[in-house]
């Protein structure tokens, strides 16, 4: 015996378009919202890395207890002063980093080296734009200085590509208010613009 075979019916198509297109009224909104949420993600996780830059350099300078490294710094011909209250250096694996007040500096040769945001060492403006970030007020806010440095400045770290890089940021500073011997300042997250 013969069989014939048939294809789907016109309500078996219909049914199935319809489905899918539920499907995609459901599922679309949530993919498209995909790269803000990266982008938060990465904001997030460059915040937690200049946290812990910050704390683990304020460490090494309590520890070194302001003593000048004896040998000089990889990468470099200079010694690490190991500074805690006034600017200075610290060395890393990497190379000097610059502190003031005990915590990195409020710009490039400071938090954003020791945080590690780009795979580049010295990390420059140029090297933060192919990583997905930008910086202002790069340390040079008005505060106390000392040797060279500005206790009360602050650096905003943005992640770019969103609606509003400048709502997609946080900031640091090396001290509280500006304050001699106060701890260094991680602001919340904005997530406005991402």
């Amino acid at each position: 015996m013969k069989t014939r075979q048939h294809g789907f019916t016109m309500i078996e198509l219909i049914v199935v378009i319809v489905i899918l297109g539920v499907l995609a009224a459901v599922a679309l909104p949530r993919f498209s919202n995909i790269q803000s949420d990266a982008r938060i993600a990465k904001l997030n996780a460059a915040r937690g890395a200049v946290q812990a830059a910050s704390s683990m350099i304020h460490g090494t300078v309590l520890v070194r207890g302001g003593q000048q490294d004896a040998n000089n710094c990889p990468g470099t011909s200079t010694q690490a002063s190991n500074a805690t209250s006034l600017a200075g250096t610290v060395c890393t694996e990497q190379g000097l980093i610059s502190v003031i007040n005990g915590y990195p500096t409020a710009n490039l040769a400071g938090i954003i080296d020791a945080a590690g945001l780009t795979s580049v060492f010295p990390a420059t403006e140029a090297d933060l734009a192919r990583e997905g970030y930008s910086t202002t007020a790069d340390g040079t806010a008005t505060g106390t200085a000392t040797g060279g440095a500005t206790i009360g400045s602050t650096i905003t770290v943005r992640v770019t590509g969103g609606s509003n890089s400048a709502n997609c940021s946080f900031t640091y500073s090396p001290a509280n208010g500006g304050a001699t011997g106060s701890a260094a300042v991680v602001s919340a997250v904005t997530t406005t613009g991402c």
